[in-house]
């Protein structure tokens, strides 16, 4: 086992999948759950949701694994000055405490590659799912009012 960092890529049609997501026109909550393939280091689709809960996707996130579950969040929309709407797109890193080390710094090392690739700014961390609310998002996303 190496003790060097590994950032991984992120896979091309994910790169592609990612673009679509954050232009989606639905105004229901969406999220897409990605992982790390560490035979492939290559940063995967895990599964698609489409209207689908801040508690439902808590309850989907790996207990000891991390995952990265970027989500489309209808509850949260922004009235631009011009009378566009626009709905908040999430990048959230889930961290869990007493996943593996190594895990984590794979996680934490490939995070800025992926968030760059997706081309993503509101961009958060949660150490326990719990921490998942519509109380949580809202705390965050007032930052970007």
């Amino acid at each position: 086992m190496s003790d060097s960092l590994v950032v991984c890529d992120v896979d091309e049609s994910l790169k592609e999948k990612l673009k679509k997501f954050r232009f989606l026109k639905e105004t229901n909550n969406a999220a897409i759950l990605m992982k790390i393939d560490k035979d492939k280091q290559l940063v995967i689709l895990e599964e698609e949701y489409e209207d689908i809960s801040l508690d439902d996707l808590k309850n989907e996130l790996p207990e000891r694994q991390p995952r990265y579950p970027p989500l489309h969040c209808e509850h949260y929309k922004y009235i631009h000055a011009d009378g566009r709407v626009s709905y908040p797109l999430c990048f959230i890193f889930s961290s869990p405490v007493g996943c593996k080390p190594e895990q984590q710094m794979m996680y934490a090392g490939s995070k800025n590659r992926l968030v760059q690739a997706a081309e993503l700014t509101k961009v958060f961390e949660i150490r326990n799912a719990d921490d998942l609310s519509e109380e949580w998002l809202k705390e965050k996303l007032a930052f970007f009012r």
